[in-house]
Parts: structure tokens; sequence; C-alpha cells
């Protein structure tokens, strides 16, 4: 659907509309608002109005139901665009409202899963676990007896959200042209990213694609569980999965409680962390305490993957460079890897300055743990270097960085005194010799040697295009040719060097054919040798050999010294 087809189609309903105007002028954004809807000619305009403190703003978008929570949750993965006070507010979005009734949540399962709602559940908690803004969870039991958790879309929320997008796209479309922010926020891009991502997240057969995913890569990692998937009774509104039993990562108290070392189970998210990282190609971008249950056995269960980030083997292998460098105290490596990631480009950034800037910001932090880091000290040094340098890191990286910092501070909640770049070496240089070994390579070689061939077979095709286009007068062929002064030179060096030889061997042949003749034309009488009589074929014999000696030495002697005798 084209969100973006037109103010009537955006707008939706006149009743939002306005409802979302008030709530912005409420929370101070009056004067904005006139400004964005002002009708003027003139080019955008400095924002010199006050921007809404960070603790406003997320008062604002949490007021402004779940479309723009779930936005302002987006927002907070892009570091590389927004200070870091408001990135810290933003995370703190409270993704929590009041739950859906019952009735209205078993509708639409029994819609979902085609049946009667007796006939799939034995039991069916009608208080639910959690409520967030576009979904809820229950506790149930399958007629099999398995305990599950059940985490249904709530009704109607599609069509909400597409309203809303539509009147972002309208609010951003207006703040772009009236103010200069808008164009170096990029607002309506903003709102296109989170409209590709936002459908995602509502469609429960991918979190449970993903969570399958999941459960692949950590099949052998028997202290990672990872839940169980019921096909059956899923759907895009419905997803019925194995309810994880066990405390909450933050109950620190409970688990020591129950005999488990909080340390331990630190350890056991660090190692999570980077087998996601370096080993299962993706990972879990939402790591907070309730999402991250501790077991009564001591195992750590993931649940809730709506969202997740994607890498590939190229950029893993970039992260285990990075890490690698880190951990090893190698720059070099490090700024490798990022220019290999396309993150720097050493033609506009000073790379020199660079690297000192990272070693100078980086070498505090070598060997002290999680509890002696600052973690916000961290990413705001890092934040400033990205700034400084005007990087833009795509929205993958800067969700893994998101999802560094939150594993990170989960570390510290359960007192770990671990180093995170130590933990992960192991994982790096795994990595680094699985994609440097004799398969891999003749893997990449297939490849490449595959993309060439179908480059190749585009390549008459191309050629046709352009000599058709350039017969029909749409473009000129122009040839010009450089270099090629030296050469000139030397070609005309050598050919004058050959026509002098050629000289000097006519003048020694004339001169020795006519000394030679018997015949004597017209003698002369010279009276300084005596009165000797000399003829002229005899002078002219003389010159010859005299005009072949002269230039035989200047070309002899031009040859050595050229040095290419």
């Amino acid at each position: 659907m084209n969100h973006r087809a037109g103010v009537t189609g955006r707008i939706g309903g006149m009743r939002r509309f306005a409802a979302i105007t008030r709530i912005l002028a409420r929370h101070g954004l009056g004067e904005l608002l006139d400004r964005t809807f002002r009708r003027s000619t003139q080019r955008p305009q400095s924002l010199k109005l006050g921007y809404p403190s960070p603790q406003r703003l997320r008062r604002m978008l949490e007021e402004l139901g779940p479309s723009f929570i779930k936005l302002g949750q987006l927002m907070s993965t892009r570091a590389d665009v927004f200070p870091p006070e408001y990135i810290e507010a933003l995370t703190r979005l409270q993704d929590s409202v009041p739950p859906v009734p019952f009735d209205e949540i078993r509708q639409v399962m029994e819609k979902e899963l085609k049946e009667p709602f007796r006939e799939v559940f034995e039991s069916f908690d009608e208080t639910c676990m959690a409520a967030a803004s576009v979904a809820q969870v229950h506790a149930a039991r399958l007629r099999s007896g398995d305990a599950v958790a059940v985490k249904v879309i709530r009704p109607g929320i599609h069509k909400k959200i597409r309203e809303d997008i539509g009147l972002m796209y309208y609010f951003a479309e207006k703040f772009d042209k009236s103010f200069e922010l808008g164009r170096i926020l990029q607002t309506v891009n903003l709102v296109a990213e989170f409209e590709r991502t936002i459908f995602r997240e509502l469609d429960m057969l991918i979190e449970a694609g993903n969570i399958e995913r999941f459960a692949e890569g950590f099949k052998n990692i028997e202290e990672i569980r990872i839940p169980k998937v019921y096909w059956e009774h899923t759907s895009r509104s419905v997803l019925v999965m194995e309810n994880m039993q066990g405390l909450k990562l933050d109950q620190v108290a409970a688990i020591r409680a129950h005999g488990i070392d909080p340390k331990a189970v630190a350890m056991i998210g660090l190692r999570s962390f980077s087998r996601q990282l370096m080993e299962v190609g993706l990972f879990h971008a939402d790591p907070h305490p309730g999402n991250t249950i501790v077991m009564f056995d001591g195992r750590v269960s993931l649940v809730d993957f709506g969202i997740v980030g994607y890498l590939d083997e190229e950029t893993m292998l970039q992260i285990a460079h990075v890490f690698l460098g880190y951990a090893e105290h190698d720059y070099d490596l490090i700024i490798d890897a990022l220019e290999g990631a396309g993150l720097i480009d050493p033609d506009s950034v000073d790379v020199t300055s660079f690297r000192i800037d990272l070693k100078d910001i980086s070498e505090p932090f070598y060997g002290r743990s999680l509890q002696a880091i600052s973690v916000k000290d961290v990413y705001d040094q890092l934040m400033q270097l990205i700034y400084k340098y005007r990087i833009r890191l795509p929205r993958n990286l800067l969700l893994l960085l998101k999802t560094f910092i939150q594993t990170e501070a989960l570390g510290k909640i359960l007192g770990s005194d671990a180093s995170l770049l130590e933990v992960t070496r192991p994982y790096a240089r795994k990595l680094l010799q699985r994609g440097y070994d004799a398969q891999k390579i003749l893997k990449n070689v297939a490849r490449d040697i595959k993309e060439g061939a179908g480059s190749m077979r585009l390549v008459p095709k191309y050629i046709m295009e352009l000599l058709r286009r350039t017969a029909g007068g749409r473009h000129r062929l122009e040839l010009r040719h450089t270099g090629f002064d030296t050469l000139n030179q030397k070609m005309e060096k050598g050919i004058n060097r050959l026509t002098v030889g050629l000289v000097i061997s006519a003048s020694i042949i004339a001169g020795s054919l006519i000394l030679n003749s018997g015949r004597r034309i017209g003698e002369i009488s010279i009276g300084f040798l005596g009165g000797a009589v000399v003829s002229i074929n005899e002078v002219l014999g003389i010159t010859g050999y005299s005009i072949a000696t002269i230039l035989g030495f200047w070309l002899i002697i031009s040859i050595l010294r050229s040095g290419k005798l």
C-alpha cells in the first residue's frame, strides 16, 4: 500500500489529526506547528525555537500512542542522527498500555486459528502476563498438556498504524520543507524506515521464524534455551510458543536465593552475545531484563524475538576483526575492518586523526571489568567520534551498538567482573579461521566467478544499447589519447638518427666511387700546395668522406650519451 499517495489518503481521519496536534501543542510545540503549516515560499528556516527536552519528547510519544512509541524506539537506534541525551531518553520509552479485554483477544484467536478456542487450549489465563503497545501475552495450556505463552496482536492495530504512518508522512514532509533541521534529520526517510520495519514486527510468522533460527543456532548449547514454536497454532496475528519458567534477569536477590550465581548468569549472557555475532549471524536486538529469563536450573532463556538484527558473512568477519583489534590493541586492524565495511572512506576521512582519536577514547577502558566501566561514557565518546568524522552507520550496526550497550548493562546488573572483549576474543579468532579456510576460499572464488559470468552475459547487451543510442544521436563517442608525447619524441629522434646514418652511408659510398674513378674531371692547380694538381672529382670524394666522418662521430657520441648503445 502506498501511504504517500495524496494528503487525503495520508490523513485518514481528522479526529486523529486534531488529537495529534493538540498533544504536540500541549507539550510546547505549538510554535513549531504554526511555522510548519504556515504557507511560505521562503527557503527552509533554522529551527531557533526551543527543542523539547528529552524527557518531554519521551512523554509526548507515549501519549501519542503505539505507533509513535514504536517510532521513538526506532529513533533510539539512530545514534548517528540524534544527540546522546535524546537516545538515552528514547530507550526508556514505556511500551506498556492497558490490556485489551479478553473477549476481543479470543475473537482474534478463533478467527486466526479457524477452530473453536476450547478445542485448542485446555486452560487459558484471561489475565495477561504482559501488555505492550501492539500485542499482549497470556499464559495457557494446550490440550496436549504443554505450558505455552500466547502472543496476540491487538485487534485493529494494523489499521491504526497505517493511519498514523500516513500522518507521520504528512507532518514529516511539511517539517522537511519548513526547516533546515528537517533536511539534516531526513525526517521523511526516518518515517519510511519505520514503515519498513513496523509491519515485520506485527507479523508473528516472522517472529516465529526468528525463534526457529535462534533454536537452530543454539541447538548444541546446553546453557541457552530457546522456546519451542507450535506452528500448528501460529498465524500472522497469533504466536504460540513454549512458556519458559524462571526469573527475570534483574531479580538478582531471587536468583541468588535459588542457589544460582549471578556472575555465572552474566557469563552465559556474554557468551550468548558472542555466539550470536560470530556464529549464528543474527542477534537479539532487545535484550532487556524482561526478555531474558533465568531458569531455575541455572540456564538462560531468550524470549520475545520481535526485534532481531541480521548479519551477513562479510559483516560478521568485519565485526570479528574489530573485536579482535580491540582485544589486542591493534588499531590498524580496526581501521582496515572499518574501511572494508565501507564505514570509512580514506578519501574523505583523515584516517591518521581518526586512529589517534579512536585510541584516545579506547585505551582508558582496557583491562577494566564491566563494573569499572561507565557504559554511558563509552557510548557518548563513540558518538562524538561518529559526529566529528560524519560517519553514517547502517541501521543494523546502530542496532548492534545499542544491543552491545544493553548487554554490558545487563552484566553490570548481575555484578559481573568479566571483560566482554576477552569473552569475545576466542569466538572472533574461530570465525576468522573458519572464514579463511580452503573450503571457504573456494566457495568465495566460485561465487565471484558466477557473479562475473553473470556480468559478462550482460556486456553484449550494454554494448548494443550504447551503439544504438549513439547511432540515434543521443550519445556521442569521443576518443582521447594521452601520454603519447614522449613516444612521439622518441620515434622522431630515432628516425632522425636513421636518416643521419643513411646520409653517412651514402656519403661514404659516393666518396669511394668518385675517388676510385679513373677519370679526372676539371683539374685545378693549387698554389699553396706547391702547384699540385687536383681534380674536381677528388675534391668531392674527400669532402664526402669528411662529412661522413664528422656525422659518424656525432652519431656515435649521441648514442653513447643516451646510454642505449
